[in-house]
C-alpha cells in the first residue's frame, strides 16, 4: 500500500475519481431542489444562466488543463535537471513527492469536474424548461479561485524542491527512517541469536523464478510457513540484491524424512517482493548509497560543487550515527516453543561505513573541504560505535585515507592539515574504549 501511495499517478486519480463524484452529486442536489422549487439564488449563490454557466466551466476546464500540462512540463524539466546533477536514482524522489502529486491531480481534477458539470447543462429540457446547476457552478468557481492558491504554491514548491538543502534533507530522512525501521531500539519477542545453531542437513533449495532485485522479503510470513511445517528456513538473500532467476534464495532445512510440500516451498518463494528497483525503505545499503552519490556527483568534474558533496557526507553522518547506536537485528527468529526456525542474513554495518568513507577517499582527496567532513564523519561514527568491528571500520579507513592523502598530488600544507586531523581523531577514537579490543587494528 506504502508503494501505491508514492506512485505518481496514484493520488491523483483519486482525486479525480473525487471530482467525477462530486461533480454528480451536485447535479443531482440541483435536480432535487430545482423539483422542490427551493430557490437558493441570490444571496447565497450566483445564476448566470446557460450561456454563462457554459462560458464560465469551459473558462475554468481550458485553463486548468493548460496549467496542468504546464506543470506537468515543470516537473518532468527538474527531474531532468536532478537526474543530471544528482544521479537518476533521486528522481523516484520528486516521483514520490506529495506536494507535486497533490498540485497535479487537483488540477485534473479540476477540468473533470467542470467538464462534468458542463455536460449536464440543458438550454431547453423537453417541457421547455432550463436546467443550469447553480451550485455546482458556484463550487467551479471556488475551485478554480483555490487552483490559483496552488498554482503559487506549486511554484514555490518545485523551486525549494530543487535546492541541494532540500534534496539532502530529503533523502536523510529516508535514511533515518530506514534506520528506525530496520534497526529498532528493541528485538522483536521472537528473536534469537544464530549462533551455535544445529542445523538440519538441507531439504531443498528455492530458487527464484523471475529477476530483479529483492525489495522485501516477509520475515514474519516464513517463520509460520518454518513453523507450520516443522523445518528451519535459511535466508540467504537481503532486500537491495539483485537475483537472476534460477538463483538460490533460501535453504529449507529439514530431515529427508521429512514430507514438505510443493505448497510450502512456494510460499517461501512468495515471501520474496522481487521488483524492478531499489528502495529505501527495507533496503538500508541503498538509503546510504542514495546519500553517498549526492557528494560522488557534486564532486564529478561536470558538477565540481564540494560544498554539496560536504553538505552530503554531513546529512549522511546523521544516519550512520544512528546506524553504529542501534543494536543489530536479530539474525534468527524462534516459533512459541523457543526452537530457531529462520535464520536471516543482515547487511553489515561495516559495509555501510566502507561505502561511504572509500567515496571520500576515491573521489574526495582532492577537495580539502570534502576531506574534512570525510574525517569529520569517521570521527562522529567512531565515537558513536558501541561495537568494536565497528570501531575498527572507522580507523582502517582513516588509515587508508592517510595513504591516499600521502600519496596522492595535493597540497602539502593541506595534506599536512588533513593528516594531523587524522590523528587526532584516531587517538580520539582509541581513547574511548579499550586497547585490547581493539584487535590491532592500528599499526
Amino acid at each position: 500500500m506504502a508503494t501505491l501511495r508514492e506512485s505518481f499517478w496514484f493520488i491523483p486519480a483519486v482525486l479525480g475519481v473525487c471530482a467525477l463524484l462530486l461533480a454528480q452529486a451536485l447535479v443531482s442536489l440541483d435536480r432535487y431542489l430545482l423539483d422542490t422549487r427551493v430557490d437558493l439564488t441570490g444571496s447565497l449563490l450566483y445564476h448566470v444562466g446557460a450561456s454563462g454557466s457554459r462560458d464560465i466551466l469551459g473558462a475554468i476546464g481550458g485553463s486548468m488543463l493548460g496549467v496542468a500540462a504546464t506543470s506537468f512540463s515543470i516537473t518532468i524539466s527538474v527531474l531532468a535537471t536532478a537526474s543530471s546533477s544528482y544521479g537518476p536514482r533521486l528522481v523516484r524522489n520528486f516521483m514520490a513527492d506529495r506536494g507535486n502529486q497533490v498540485v497535479l491531480g487537483i488540477f485534473g481534477a479540476t477540468f473533470l469536474y467542470s467538464l462534468m458539470v458542463l455536460r449536464s447543462i440543458r438550454s431547453i429540457e423537453s417541457d421547455g424548461s432550463v436546467f443550469v446547476p447553480d451550485i455546482a457552478v458556484n463550487v467551479a468557481v471556488a475551485l478554480a479561485v483555490v487552483d490559483v492558491g496552488v498554482l503559487v504554491y506549486f511554484i514555490h514548491h518545485i523551486a525549494q524542491s530543487i535546492q541541494v538543502a532540500t534534496l539532502s534533507a530529503r533523502v536523510r530522512d529516508e535514511l533515518s527512517e530506514s534506520v528506525d525501521a530496520l534497526y529498532p531500539l528493541e528485538q522483536p519477542d521472537d528473536a534469537a541469536s544464530a549462533d551455535g545453531i544445529s542445523k538440519p542437513p538441507v531439504y531443498t533449495t528455492v530458487l527464484a523464478e523471475e529477476s530483479g532485485v529483492i525489495i522485501d522479503i516477509d520475515e514474519v510470513g516464513v517463520l509460520g510457513i518454518a513453523t507450520d511445517s516443522s523445518t528451519m528456513v535459511e535466508i540467504h538473500r537481503a532486500p537491495g540484491d539483485h537475483v537472476v532467476a534460477g538463483e538460490p534464495l533460501a535453504d529449507i532445512l529439514a530431515d529427508r524424512s521429512a514430507d514438505i510440500s510443493e505448497d510450502a516451498i512456494g510460499r517461501v518463494r512468495g515471501s520474496f517482493d522481487i521488483g524492478t528497483s531499489r528502495t529505501p525503505r527495507h533496503d538500508i545499503a541503498f538509503a546510504v548509497e542514495q546519500m553517498t552519490e549526492m557528494a560522488v556527483r557534486a564532486l564529478s568534474t561536470g558538477v565540481n560543487d564540494p560544498y554539496t558533496a560536504r553538505n552530503a557526507i554531513d546529512d549522511l553522518s546523521v544516519g550512520l550515527v544512528a546506524v553504529v547506536q542501534r543494536p543489530m537485528p536479530c539474525r534468527a527468529r524462534c516459533d512459541s516453543d523457543g526452537i530457531v526456525r529462520v535464520i536471516i542474513g543482515r547487511v553489515a554495518v561495516e559495509s555501510l561505513i566502507d561505502h561511504a568513507l572509500d567515496a571520500v577517499r576515491i573521489y574526495g582527496t582532492g577537495s580539502p573541504m570534502v576531506v574534512e567532513a570525510g574525517i569529520r564523519l569517521a570521527e562522529r561514527v567512531g565515537r558513536a560505535a558501541r561495537s568494536t568491528d565497528h570501531v575498527d571500520a572507522v580507523l582502517a579507513q582513516l588509515e587508508l585515507l592517510d595513504r591516499a592523502l600521502v600519496s596522492g598530488e595535493t597540497d602539502t600544507a593541506r595534506t599536512a592539515q588533513a593528516r594531523e586531523q587524522i590523528s587526532r581523531v584516531r587517538v580520539a577514537i582509541t581513547d574511548r574504549v579499550p586497547l585490547a579490543v581493539l584487535r590491532n587494528a592500528i599499526r
